[in-house]
């Protein structure tokens, strides 16, 4: 799988696009307002371009949803279901309020028995969605450097084949896959997100990520 749809104009899609370029991969970007990144095209090179996030779906076998949670819902409505059916893609987001921490906590708008990835594959259910990214930031997404030792990533999905098509390209990516799971493991998952931004939201730095160690 070589073409990826990025969806998204921020710094994770931004981050992403770039390492997918690096590895190899043809890239395009959607967004609401194609325009916006045309610096970023301009100086990506022949592998990447810009679309609408309709554009972005369809052109990608793969595709990676790299949103705000608040608006991740309506971003795969302007993508249209015809367009993801019968694709892998990793979901980068998690439910992060519109509310300001509380002592470094993030405020998520799911609750303990529900999760943003579960509705997410509620509302596309053609689509194979994998949990992958949402537990580190964005310096440290592809190739993370911590002196020779890879961390883990958590992903979660209930496609065998998606979740085989996202191992692939994190370890490209320079991680330890640790599958967890069925997509109600996101309900675990996406919390990890409050866990790794407390050290950084109360002072302590954001340098950092999680490693799983096994006896």
């Amino acid at each position: 799988m070589k073409t990826v749809g990025v969806l998204g104009s921020g710094i994770v899609g931004q981050t992403l696009a770039d390492g997918l370029l690096k590895h190899g991969y043809s890239v395009m970007r959607g967004s609401r307002e194609p325009a916006k990144m045309a610096s970023w095209r301009t100086g990506a090179g022949a592998n990447a371009s810009v679309g609408t996030f309709a554009e972005a779906a369809a052109f990608g076998e793969l595709i990676v949803l790299a949103v705000k949670g608040t608006v991740a819902e309506s971003v795969l409505d302007l993508c249209g279901a015809a367009n993801l059916a019968g694709k892998t893609i990793l979901d980068t987001t998690n439910p992060i309020a519109d509310l300001p921490p509380t002592n470094g906590v993030l405020a998520f708008f799911t609750g303990p028995n529900d999760s943003l990835m579960e509705r997410l594959q509620a509302k596309v259910p053609a689509a194979r969605f994998v949990k992958a990214f949402s537990c580190v930031g964005n310096a440290f997404m592809v190739n993370p450097n911590f002196d020779g030792q890879k961390p883990s990533m958590f992903i979660c999905g209930s496609n065998a084949d998606a979740k085989r098509q996202a191992t692939e390209l994190l370890v490209q990516f320079g991680w330890d896959v640790e599958d967890f799971g069925d997509v109600q493991s996101a309900r675990a998952i996406e919390p990890l997100c409050m866990l790794w931004c407390i050290p950084g939201l109360r002072g302590g730095g954001w340098s950092h990520a999680l490693k799983l160690l096994k006896a």
